[in-house]
């Protein structure tokens, strides 16, 4: 047992998370989102669910291997169970990722096969993947080697003029046999050429029944499902046919969402108090602004916070205005809580 107490808690959470790959035990988890799920979206969004697994953004292999580490990988522990997802298609550099990010405390390491940004198909990785199953089992294997967290893989059902029947059972084969611990399914086609990444998120159609009958396929193996999940009933409907759900941007535009994810795997529904919240992340917002960020980091994750209730308008206005100005603190963000009314009612 490791002597850090902060290394024996990472230890715990490590087995914790293994047992949960392995024994079909039920997982929420919020989606990696490129510009949305930093550490500040992600230290909110554990406010609201104790147990719903928290990816990062992709982060590149090489600015693993070479980056600020502080910076890229950086984390609060109340994040966990938390996951990294890399981006890269050399093995040799994604196990060497893979060391370091468990070395940093990671619970798990996902390998994006998914993403069709410019970005990513510059670099022969992401979605490009699906086109090259080999390698990403060779990428999973070499991960593997040198970790002893779960190893993932986030997928699309295929890319381009694949027929999704043969490209998503193939990629599933290699990386099952390479020893993946889950493969998540983004249950949409993306198109590499013709459509933006935006345009990704939408106009693929949705096709969930591919992802239930891969499960079918795979009744041992952990297989989970993403795209265009939008409510807690969505999310139950699926968990009857999968074994792990992952919300996306339903959790980032009405956080509150998440509030009730835990009750979906079994565990008692948290109580939310909403002053309670907004005190915690007033006094989160005040450390990163003592060590030299800004209010907007934050907030900038906070606007869909109470959508919906009586207020959430004006809420979002004082958000919008005053936390970008030079000095803003966290009275702001107090000050736009007041504007919520009759918060009692909805705690």
């Amino acid at each position: 047992m490791p002597r850090d107490p902060r290394a024996a808690l990472t230890a715990r959470l490590h087995e914790m998370d293994h047992k949960k790959l392995n024994s079909r035990q039920k997982i929420v988890a919020v989606a990696p989102m490129m510009d949305w799920t930093d550490r500040h979206c992600r230290f909110l969004h554990r406010q609201l669910t104790r147990d719903a697994l928290l990816y990062t953004e992709m982060v590149v292999a090489d600015a693993v291997i070479h980056g600020d580490h502080a910076r890229l990988l950086g984390f609060s522990p109340e994040e966990h169970p938390l996951a990294l997802q890399l981006g890269g298609s050399d093995p040799r550099k994604l196990g060497e990722a893979a060391r370091i990010g468990e070395a940093r405390g990671y619970d798990e390491i996902n390998l994006n096969v998914g993403c069709p940004s410019d970005r990513v198909q510059s670099g022969t990785f992401g979605a490009c993947l699906m086109k090259a199953p080999a390698l990403v089992g060779d990428c999973v294997a070499a991960m593997k080697q040198v970790v002893s967290v779960p190893v993932t893989v986030k997928c699309r059902i295929g890319v381009d003029d694949q027929d999704p029947e043969p490209a998503l059972d193939e990629l599933a084969e290699r990386v099952f046999r390479a020893g993946a611990d889950a493969l998540w399914v983004h249950a949409r086609k993306a198109w590499l050429q013709g459509l933006s990444p935006r345009e990704n998120r939408d106009i693929p159609p949705l096709d969930y029944g591919r992802v239930y009958r891969l499960k079918e396929k795979y009744p041992d193996r952990f297989v989970g499902i993403n795209g265009g999940i939008a409510s807690l009933g969505q999310c139950r409907d699926h968990l009857g046919r999968v074994d792990g759900v992952m919300l996306g941007r339903a959790a980032y535009h009405t956080p509150l969402v998440l509030a009730g994810a835990d009750e979906l795997v079994g565990r008692p529904p948290q109580a939310l108090d909403h002053p309670q919240l907004i005190g915690k992340m007033a006094d989160y917002a005040a450390m990163h602004i003592a060590s030299g960020g800004r209010l907007s980091h934050v907030t900038r994750h906070m606007v869909g916070l109470f959508h919906g209730l009586p207020g959430a308008r004006r809420y979002r206005q004082i958000l919008s205005a005053e936390a970008t100005r030079p000095g803003a603190g966290p009275e702001v963000l107090l000050r736009a809580f007041a504007a919520i009314e009759d918060w009692p009612a909805a705690a």
